[in-house]
């Protein structure tokens, strides 16, 4: 028996369907185009990841992870976020992990996905590995998911101190013709500021005037007023 499959499937609610498939863009065209909801919130899963996973084997993740159910696949991942951090002592199942992540890249699919899990596993595996695979991410055409988890595993390294990959990755997405990559990149260029600011405004200086503006607006979010509207106005 798959017990978290079971449970999540048990923790169905229609009466959200629409609200949830509006807010994640299933529509025709839309980023989340074809994918099904449940109508289960986040917290909802995560305290049913938090109840289970101890419980839950590789082969169920594999059931859900692959499912047409986004909260199902969100609870895979979750699930597995859980597992990596508990095995800090066993490297050979945070490398299980890891592996399992990367193989099933197709079913992390929208944004939620991607942040609540790919800094948390793929970020902390690497904090001390060659990170290759984040610039291979970040320059394929394949996927703006994998694009967007180049960008987003890096918070790991940026709350450790790191800030070099951010930059440099963010430097790649920075002409992205995505929303969502802008909102990303922007995102993560705020953070590095509140560990070294100067180097976010150097970063800046030659790049505010031609980035997307919604890139610009997150990262200049925790700027003073005065400054801000400085950059947005294109006279710094």
């Amino acid at each position: 028996m798959n017990i978290l499959l079971q449970t999540m499937m048990e923790h169905r609610d229609d009466a959200q369907v629409a609200n949830l498939s509006r807010f994640f863009k299933t529509g025709k065209g839309q980023y989340g185009e074809g994918d099904i909801f449940l109508g289960i919130k986040v917290p909802i899963t995560r305290n049913v990841v938090k109840e289970l996973w101890q419980n839950v084997r590789f082969e169920d993740l594999e059931t859900c992870i692959t499912s047409e159910y986004h909260e199902v696949r969100l609870a895979a991942l979750l699930t597995l976020v859980k597992i990596f951090q508990k095995a800090k002592r066993a490297p050979e199942v945070q490398k299980h992990c890891v592996d399992f992540y990367l193989s099933h890249l197709a079913y992390i699919n929208n944004w939620d996905l991607v942040d609540l899990s790919c800094y948390e596993i793929l970020g902390t595996w690497l904090l001390d590995k060659d990170r290759k695979i984040l610039y291979d991410f970040a320059q394929s055409g394949n996927s703006m998911w994998e694009q967007r988890i180049a960008i987003v595993s890096t918070m790991q390294f940026v709350r450790h101190g790191q800030l070099d990959d951010t930059f440099a990755i963010a430097d790649i997405l920075l002409h992205h013709p995505h929303d969502l990559i802008h909102k990303a990149v922007g995102w993560l260029l705020r953070e590095t500021g509140k560990h070294d600011m100067p180097r976010l405004k150097e970063f800046l200086s030659n790049r505010y005037q031609t980035m997307p503006r919604t890139m610009l607006r997150y990262a200049i979010e925790k700027f003073p007023e005065e400054e801000r509207q400085a950059y947005l106005k294109g006279t710094i």
